[in-house]
């Protein structure tokens, strides 16, 4: 079930029920009114906006970046506001409705206890929706470890394959004599590749810096190989600098681009890398390469093959739900545009 929905049926249960016991014990003195049951479903209201607004706030100012004693102590906070505030609407709906006794409800001891009160159901609710979030978050993670075995195998089977590395030591090999100088470059850069993608598994999101380096060091070497078949374009905003990225994300769809746009095409073409903040505070990565996307039925594919999108896209949703967006598609009739959209947070919230 979406968790929005899960929280909103909860949310309008559990104050339902408050409203209905509360007034089931009122009823047994005063016996059931209109009064009564549009005071406690008055009440039973202002709790069920005050406590979404406490979500709003925590949502909205990531309380659950914060370390355990800050988060405490900002809680503890909201509580007695939202407890005060409470005991304030209480004394409010009692005038509405008629029902307010000056000498009794103003006295600083049934204030007091009001107040109290108030407190301990907004603890409650505090705990119960924690509690919630945490669970939710510790799933996660649970499938994340699940799904990065997976990933892993992938990865050695299709990601640094035999052939890229078959074709780069071939490209540094016809280097070895041409130019001695190149050729020592281009092992640097496969070695670079090469420890990158044993470290990177270990990690659920890595600089952004650092990824860009890795795809360079690929792009480098397979442009040793396609020669002047290949050409590379980057625009990078420096904001694109300040985020974190699942590693070999940027890899897999220059890869991609190589393996289905410029190597079936007999003049080669170009592969452009953009990056930039979007208006909603989230990373873009564009990968523009030459080439067109197959709208027709393709043939079912081999054991092993395609596993780079299908990763890429299972791999967003796992580490950013919904805020993350992953799409292909054609650009006029000589290009293909793969874009992500990855926000500034890493984590997903409850």
């Amino acid at each position: 079930m979406n968790k929005i929905r899960l929280y909103w049926i909860l949310q309008l249960l559990g104050w339902l029920s408050y409203a209905l016991i509360n007034l089931f014990f009122a009823s047994l003195d005063r016996g059931l009114t209109p009064v009564l049951l549009w005071a406690f479903s008055a009440l039973a209201a202002y709790y069920l906006v005050s406590t979404h607004f406490l979500r709003f706030i925590i949502k909205k100012y990531g309380w659950f970046n914060l370390e355990f004693g800050r988060l405490l102590s900002y809680t503890l906070v909201a509580l007695g506001a939202l407890s005060l505030t409470n005991t304030l609407a209480q004394i409010l709906l009692n005038w509405v409705f008629g029902t307010l006794n000056a000498e009794t409800d103003f006295r600083p001891l049934v204030i007091a206890v009001n107040t109290f009160v108030s407190f301990l159901f907004y603890s409650l609710w505090a705990m119960l929706y924690f509690l919630f979030h945490f669970l939710d978050n510790y799933n996660q993670t649970l499938k994340y470890q699940a799904k990065i075995n997976e990933i892993q195998l992938n990865h050695l089977k299709s990601q640094l394959n035999p052939h890229f590395i078959f074709n780069a030591l071939n490209s540094v090999r016809a280097l070895v004599d041409e130019d001695p100088k190149k050729a020592k470059i281009a092992i640097t850069q496969l070695s670079n590749i090469l420890r990158f993608s044993l470290m990177m598994d270990k990690k659920r999101v890595i600089d952004f810096e650092n990824e860009l380096n890795t795809v360079k060091d690929y792009l480098n070497l397979e442009m040793i190989r396609f020669e002047e078949r290949l050409q590379v374009k980057y625009l990078i905003d420096g904001e694109a600098y300040d985020y974190k990225i699942p590693p070999m994300m940027l890899q897999t769809i220059v890869e991609n681009a190589i393996k289905h746009g410029i190597s079936n095409r007999v003049k080669g073409g170009v592969i452009e890398i953009k990056c930039f903040e979007g208006i909603s505070d989230d990373l873009v990565i564009q990968v523009i390469n030459s080439g067109q996307l197959k709208t027709a039925p393709t043939p079912k594919r081999k054991s092993g093959e395609g596993h780079g999108i299908t990763n890429t896209i299972q791999r967003l949703k796992l580490i950013y739900g919904q805020r993350a967006s992953f799409k292909i598609y054609n650009s006029g009739s000589d290009f293909v545009i793969t874009e992500i959209k990855i926000p500034k947070q890493n984590l997903t919230l409850g």
